[in-house]
This record gives C-alpha cells, sequence and structure tokens, in this order.
C-alpha cells in the first residue's frame, strides 16, 4: 500500500506503519522533516527520480514523497469497535462509500471529531490509499476501521451490543437535532447520490434528515457525516434535545 504527500506520511509514520520511503532526488526542505523521523524510526529512505515517484503515486502530486505501508490489521470487528469506545459508542457506518475523496473526508472528520471507529464494507468500498489517504490528512493511519461482509448485518450486530443505528436520509421527517445522540450512536451514511440501500435502510432503527435551507437540496456524504459526528459531540457535552 503506498500513500503520498507530506503531511500523510508524516501521520503514518508518527502512527508507525511506514516500512520505507522513496524521495524525490531533489528533495527541499520540506521533506526534511519525513527523512528526520524516518531515520529516528529506522525506515529506509531512498532517493529516487521524479518518474519513479510520479508512477509510485499513479501521476498524483506527491509532494516530492511516497512510502509504503505495512498492511492495516483487518482482524477489527464491529464488537472491537463497540468495545473499546471511550464512553458511549460513537461509530459511522459507510454503505456503498466507493469515491476515496469522500472515504478520505469520512475518516478526516472522525478522527477529528474523537468517534470510536468505522464500519465498512470490504467490498465495493474506497481504497484507502492514494487520493484517499491524501484527502484525509494523514487520518487513516490512525482510524480503527471494521470492514464487514455485509452492512446490513453489521447493522445487526451494533443493535444486539446495544448501539443505536441512525440513518442519514434526506427524506426523513425527523431532523437529526431531535434525536438523543448521548446514546450509543452508529451513524449510517450512504453513497453520493445513491444514499442508503433498501436493505440497510430498513434495518436502521432511526432515518434521520439535515433540514435545507437553500436552493440545493442535499449536501457531500462528508460534509452531513461531519455535521451529525459534531452534534453529537454538542450533545455529549451539554446534554441530549
Amino acid at each position: 500500500m503506498f500513500i503520498y504527500g507530506i503531511h500523510p506520511v508524516l501521520e503514518a509514520l508518527r502512527a508507525g506503519r511506514v516500512t520505507a520511503i522513496q524521495i524525490s532526488a531533489r528533495a527541499d526542505d520540506r521533506v526534511a522533516e519525513v527523512v528526520r523521523v524516518a531515520e529516528s524510526q529506522g525506515v529506509a529512505v531512498r532517493r529516487v527520480g521524479a518518474a519513479e515517484l510520479d508512477r509510485a503515486a499513479g501521476g498524483a502530486r506527491h509532494q516530492g514523497v511516497v512510502a509504503t505501508l505495512r498492511d492495516r490489521d483487518r482482524g477489527l470487528t464491529v464488537d472491537d469497535l463497540v468495545r473499546g469506545a471511550h464512553g458511549a459508542p460513537l461509530i459511522v457506518v459507510l454503505d456503498g462509500i466507493e469515491d476515496p475523496h469522500n472515504a478520505g473526508a469520512i475518516v478526516r472528520t472522525v478522527d477529528a471529531a474523537g468517534a470510536d471507529g468505522i464500519v465498512r464494507q470490504s467490498r465495493h468500498a474506497a481504497r484507502l490509499e492514494g487520493a484517499a489517504a491524501r484527502t484525509s490528512a494523514g487520518a487513516v493511519a490512525h482510524a480503527r476501521i471494521a470492514e464487514v461482509v455485509n452492512i446490513a448485518r453489521a447493522l445487526e450486530e451494533l443493535k444486539a451490543a446495544g448501539v443505536w443505528t441512525i440513518g442519514l436520509a434526506g427524506n426523513a421527517s425527523k431532523p437529526y437535532t431531535e434525536l438523543d445522540l448521548t446514546l450509543p450512536t452508529a451513524i449510517v451514511v450512504g453513497a453520493e447520490g445513491v444514499g442508503l440501500r433498501r436493505l440497510v435502510r430498513e434495518r436502521c432503527d432511526w432515518l434521520a434528515s439535515i433540514p435545507m435551507a437553500g436552493h440545493v437540496q442535499s449536501l457531500n456524504v462528508s460534509v452531513a457525516t461531519g455535521i451529525a459526528l459534531f452534534e453529537a459531540l454538542r450533545q455529549r457535552r451539554r446534554g441530549p434535545p
């Protein structure tokens, strides 16, 4: 697995997941911190030509640094996320998010909100490297992610563990601010344009909407996720609605 960009690579180094680094043969001062941290951890650093870096990054803007990561621990389960929660669990469930920029932005928001992890399907999901890692600003190196075969079944597991499942849907009658998000909560979000799949939607305890006041009647999925997560944080600091 490759990631690129100065900040994502630094975060991956801090998380202890980097096995090797390639830097530009003409690396500038911005890469010096990456090299310093890598060498302090005994991570091999190799200077390569621009063409080799471009190939490793798939032609994306890499800022002169590409890192090879140790494979993510795929042993995390839904139950691990619930049991490892700090207080009432706050989890995000991704139903068919295949756009890497959306996936990366959601991972970044989950990390920023201090949520307890992400549940996502092992198939039909964006790869968490490259563009997703760059968009996440390195948060993918820290994220706790449980990969499952079936999202609907994962929702049943969450409910059995005492976690309320709340699906975000534009046509839901109940606004998200009317729900008690101080309880153990899983926020379930679907792909752009498609939303939650029928079986997933039917498994949710509640469906909630984010009211729109303008001409556009929907939000980017990563923005919607952030709004719901930070409402949960607000309630947990001040009390439920």
